[in-house]
């Protein structure tokens, strides 16, 4: 114990930053965040998306390492500071990713799986008509369904040639993508995850807080593949190669955990939403899971100080994506950024509606079959007017998972602290409101993944004295307040759930 309030004591002495590696869907981010919790620099890079049969989303791991190690070498060079001026590291990731490796040579035995891959949605449509829901969900507070790492572990074990055999031989390792970073970052020393992480695999059992041998029967998954499971903030090890001089890294949670923590919804009954790949609402439900009846998503939100924190979550797949499919896909923008200006122009929504289900539903719906529609276009309709559905669309789906929310808690949410790129979008979060008929609560730093890992590997490292101080650190830059008229909202929510509908008959095979 000596020890570690010495190795405490040296890194608040000496060290002014926290680095925060935030590895995202689309890129791997580095953000460097000083005492006041204010982002110093950002460096960024994409990275590829691999769709190799229609349904499949991949990444390749080591792709994901070089990104996120050359970004983080790339923010201290934009600060002008050196790895000893680095206090500690906190990780913060896409989650459900699923990534298997060699653990004698490092090296990843396929592409990673990624969190929108729907090649195992059948297998997991035979669970459920195996009477499976019963078991799996008590145990892990998720939904089953292709989404969670169990699946894409077994699909991975029972279809890379040789994997199953060196799995048995304890010469595999499964991580999502934090166990994946902090490998790499160690030198291979540590095969570590946080609860936060472990929660969202389907095969965590959110309370005994072990892995659950039972899943692991039922998934045909060995043990020795799994990580370590450790609390949220605390130091893990040291990085060996990566940087010119050792570094703690003290803090891991899966990116929406982070974010709820960032916000500092550290309160039960507060509810933040993250606009980015995907949207994801969070409410903090305090020290044991919620069951839910709405199809929401009990998790754990994070483990600090011997407290485990959990949280219901509404999970919606495509969020900041389909603007990226408008431009990657569609092609009627040249960058994201022109989406809102294309919207503008757009006088009326004239009843066009857009369900960018490209992955499928998720909460409160959870048809992984159905697929994205667009619905009332007349020959009047223009680009104009897709942009702005598909915007639209982000607003809706955040209101339905709300709904479920406010059911499954018995509360009325009358506060939705908000983060994210799509944050920036002021009409966006007006309507956001307007559909809520709650008030949207935008922090002045919206990089709250990001900062929620830095808070936690802070916390650990002695950076700041506890929660108090990071409390005293969020701050509102702008709070929109719903103006629409009830037979307005009422009007464009009731089209959202005929196209809702829509898409979901598309999915149902006409010979059932």
């Amino acid at each position: 114990m000596s020890d570690f309030h010495q190795e405490k004591h040296t890194f608040t002495m000496k060290n002014s930053f926290i680095l925060s590696l935030d590895q995202g869907t689309t890129s791997s981010r580095a953000i460097l965040f000083n005492r006041n919790g204010m982002p110093v620099a950002v460096a960024r890079k994409e990275f590829t998306q691999i769709f190799p049969h229609p349904g499949w989303v991949e990444h390749d791991p080591e792709e994901i390492w070089s990104t996120q190690a050359g970004v983080a070498i790339e923010v201290l060079t934009r600060a002008g500071v050196e790895s000893t001026d680095i206090a500690a590291i906190g990780i913060t990731n896409q989650r459900e990713t699923t990534v298997v490796w060699n653990r004698e040579t490092g090296k990843p035995v396929c592409n990673a799986i990624v969190w929108q891959d729907r090649r195992t949605a059948e297998y997991c449509d035979r669970l459920r008509e195996d009477g499976l829901v019963s078991t799996i969900t008590p145990k892990t507070g998720l939904i089953i369904d292709a989404y969670f790492s169990a699946t894409k572990i077994k699909w991975i074990l029972d279809n890379v040639q040789g994997a199953r055999e060196m799995a048995g031989k304890g010469k595999l390792a499964f991580g999502t993508v934090d166990s994946w970073l902090l490998w790499n970052l160690t030198g291979g020393r540590l095969h570590v995850t946080d609860v936060s992480n472990a929660s969202r695999t389907m095969l965590f059992n959110i309370h005994t807080l072990r892995w659950d041998p039972e899943l692991l029967r039922l998934f045909d998954i060995p043990e020795s593949i799994l990580p370590e499971v450790r609390s949220s903030s605390e130091i893990y090890g040291l990085t060996s190669g990566t940087f010119t001089s050792q570094i703690p890294v003290a803090g891991i949670a899966g990116d929406q955990q982070a974010a709820l923590f960032g916000q500092m919804c550290v309160e039960k009954g507060m509810v933040k939403n993250t606009y980015g790949t995907g949207c994801f609402m969070m409410m903090n439900t305090g020290n044991r899971p919620t069951e839910s009846k709405n199809k929401l998503l009990a998790t754990v939100a994070w483990k600090l100080g011997g407290e485990t924190v959990y949280a219901l979550e509404g999970s919606i797949f495509i969020g900041g994506a389909v603007v990226q499919w408008l431009r990657d896909g569609l092609g009627i923008i040249r960058q994201s950024s022109d989406v809102e200006e294309l919207a503008s122009q757009a006088q009326s929504r004239d009843g066009v509606y857009f369900v960018p289900a490209f992955a499928g539903l998720g909460a409160p719906h959870w048809n992984q079959h159905a697929r994205g529609t667009i619905t009332g276009l007349t020959r009047g309709a223009t680009a104009a007017h897709i942009a702005r559905a598909a915007l639209d669309s982000i607003a809706y789906q955040t209101l339905d998972v709300l709904l479920a929310m406010e059911k499954d808690s018995g509360l009325d949410i009358s506060e939705l602290r908000v983060d994210g790129g799509a944050t920036a979008n002021g009409s966006l979060m007006q309507f956001q409101a307007d559909l809520l008929n709650a008030d949207v609560v935008r922090p002045g730093i919206t990089e709250t993944t990001a900062l929620g890992a830095a808070f936690l590997a802070g916390l650990a490292t002695g950076f700041w004295s506890g929660v108090e101080e990071v409390k005293r650190q969020w701050h509102v830059d702008r709070i929109f307040t719903p103006r629409m008229k009830p037979e307005e909202r009422e009007s464009l929510v009731r089209g959202w759930q005929r196209a809702v509908r829509a898409a979901s008959t598309w999915a149902d095979d006409p010979e059932k």
